[in-house]
């Protein structure tokens, strides 16, 4: 019996275009064409204003993004981040305005500053799935 993964998404018709943006290397957002405002992560509907679907609509991310915060995950026994351990769970500001949740890589924890400059990467979770992360920019 193989370990329950609880890194993988529930992927969905709506997120769809996410995960397979995220495979082909782009970042995703939603947009409001109500308000004008993004958000992450993808919502059927825009959580500002209320914009029903048919006025939020997916684009590109810059990619960029700041370090809003982060921690040193030493111990998880969840699979399969146990064989991961030590990594950085982190919170970081998109340059279009949201806020995502993420893991930071290839950067000693030591290193890691409020307001580092970021940017996307793309690390394969499973087969054909991939997950965005930031690296220092």
């Amino acid at each position: 019996m193989s370990a329950v993964r609880y890194d993988l998404p529930e992927t969905d018709e709506f997120t769809r275009p996410y995960w397979d943006a995220a495979a082909e290397g782009r970042l995703l957002l939603r947009r409001c064409g109500a308000c004008g405002r993004a958000h992450h992560y993808p919502r059927e509907f825009c959580p500002f204003c209320w914009a029903a679907e048919d006025r939020v609509a997916w684009e590109p991310a810059s990619g960029r993004a700041t370090l809003y915060t982060w921690s040193v995950i030493h111990r998880n026994d969840l699979p399969p981040f146990g064989s991961r351990v030590p990594y950085t769970a982190a919170v970081v500001d998109l340059a279009e305005g949201p806020r995502m949740m993420t893991e930071v890589v290839d950067c000693a924890a030591t290193d890691l500053r409020i307001d580092m400059p970021l940017r996307v990467t793309f690390r394969e979770a499973a087969e054909g799935v991939w997950a965005a992360v930031f690296r220092p920019a």
